[in-house]
């Protein structure tokens, strides 16, 4: 069985193009998140950049797999006629770890529900287009702990299985933090569980 082991999400910040609708604009931004902190700042940042928005839409998902989390917010405007349109654009781009909001400054013109749910839409699907989309790999951490002599034969194995190494303390005990792309996380563990003279140990 083949392991899944990678995702996509947004490279960077990004904003979407204006999106007007009977005087109503709206703005859409992306960003790559790995926490609920970091999306916190993000909001913090926006709200105080776009003090005299009317509204701060959003939504937001992380993890993968099994481990997925996800949350939208109408910020006041209608029930379900904000978050999850803007939650429904992270889903058909198939993104994880991406924040999406999408700014109103009102108008004076009611839209109803419907042009609400088009408008906040529309705003994330720009952000989304004016985007980078990568794809990144899964990743199992380790801790590697061993003697300097065993370096030259420990860095020629992660060398042989791409292994990143995360930090590292050298000296006559060494440490190393490796991150090891999940399908292959199985591997590493065993050849190093029976590399005598080498501690693994998952983080």
């Amino acid at each position: 069985m083949t392991i899944k082991d990678t995702y996509k999400t947004v490279a960077q910040m990004c904003k979407g193009e204006l999106f007007k609708d009977k005087n109503s604009k709206f703005y859409g931004y992306t960003f790559p998140v790995n926490s609920e902190k970091d999306i916190k700042l993000h909001l913090d940042t926006l709200k105080k950049e776009h003090h005299s928005a009317r509204h701060w839409c959003y939504a937001y998902q992380l993890g993968y797999g099994n481990n997925l989390k996800y949350r939208v917010n109408d910020d006041g405007e209608p029930s379900n006629s904000a978050g999850q349109p803007i939650y429904g654009q992270i889903q058909a781009f198939n993104l994880t770890n991406v924040l999406i909001v999408v700014i109103r400054y009102y108008g004076g013109v009611k839209l109803g529900v419907g042009g609400l749910i088009n408008a906040y839409r529309t705003g994330a699907k720009l952000a989304l287009e004016n985007a980078l989309i990568i794809e990144k790999t899964i990743n199992k951490n380790f801790k590697l702990k061993f003697e300097y002599k065993n370096m030259s034969k420990v860095m020629r194995i992660l060398k042989d299985y791409d292994v990143e190494i995360a930090n590292r303390i050298l000296n006559e005990n060494c440490l190393l933090e490796i991150s090891v792309r999940k399908s292959n996380a199985s591997k590493i563990f065993r050849l190093f569980s029976q590399f005598y003279g080498v501690q693994i140990i998952e983080l």
